[in-house]
């Protein structure tokens, strides 16, 4: 059963970033996550995709140039 939904305080700690910096990523950056009920869940081969693409390193255009 290793294709299970993983909540975000299990993604958070799979990737090593906090359940904010999740969050952010959802809204921000497209992470990819499905909503069940009120609450996130993730596919881990999914993420690891995303975070492979670049997605979870480009910046955002709010933030600042340096």
């Amino acid at each position: 059963m290793s294709d299970r939904w993983l909540s975000v305080e299990e993604i958070a700690e799979y990737l090593g970033v906090s359940r904010d910096t999740v969050y952010a990523w959802i809204g921000k950056k497209d992470m990819p996550a499905h909503k069940v009920g009120r609450f996130w869940k993730f596919k881990a081969d999914e993420v690891d995709q995303w975070v492979r693409s670049g997605k979870a390193s480009e910046e955002s255009d709010d933030a600042p140039s340096r």
